[in-house]
């Protein structure tokens, strides 16, 4: 994928992910997600702000977080979650065609950042939300290859992952194969999609 390409996908992530998010109930918007510690509605407001944080608000919020990377994330998270969600949905939807990068982050982590977050919403919630298969081998790509902050080779040393709707491979070991967005989710620190892979357990 070049990056006109990346950036359409996230586009469209975007506005199907605020579509998914018009439509949840106010009980919905307090359900735990798969981010540990957040909501739903964490998690929206995390999205939300990626597209408007610029680098001396990125310094800012890094100092009141005393240095700590994840501490900030939070931080910012919690912060902007006190808005209405019609406010949430709307900055989300603001996002689309706004070709910005927070700062810090790549083009290829924007990617996986919408997907796997719409997931860590999605899944808890009931609701049924596939990654495209293309991104989601991209996203798998980067994440192998990056440590901080997900550490993913690391963690998963000792396994060699396979896609079986894609044509993706990483590692050596014992073999844990399923769906590439699947196998994303695992490489992000999440468990909630073991039960579709093989070779693997919680």
């Amino acid at each position: 994928m070049d990056d006109t390409t990346i950036w359409q996908t996230i586009d469209a992530e975007r506005t199907a992910t605020a579509d998914l998010l018009a439509n949840l109930t106010d009980v919905e918007w307090t359900y735990p997600s798969l981010c540990e510690g957040w909501t739903v509605r964490e998690v929206a407001a995390h999205l939300s702000l990626a597209h408007r944080m610029g680098v001396r608000d990125a310094i800012r919020e890094y100092v009141k977080a005393r240095g700590s990377f994840n501490r900030m994330v939070d931080q910012t998270a919690r912060a902007e979650a006190r808005r209405p969600t019609e406010e949430l949905v709307a900055e989300l939807r603001g996002a689309v065609g706004v070709h910005k990068l927070a700062p810090g982050q790549s083009l290829k982590n924007a990617l996986m950042d919408i997907m796997v977050h719409t997931q860590d919403m999605a899944l808890p919630l009931g609701i049924e939300r596939h990654m495209p298969i293309e991104a989601a081998v991209v996203s798998a790509d980067d994440l192998w290859r990056i440590g901080f902050p997900f550490h993913a080779r690391k963690r998963l040393a000792g396994y060699r992952l396979v896609a079986t709707d894609a044509d993706w491979s990483a590692g050596e070991g014992t073999e844990v194969s399923g769906p590439i967005e699947a196998l994303l989710m695992l490489l992000a620190g999440r468990t909630a999609t073991i039960p579709r892979l093989t070779g693997i357990s919680v």
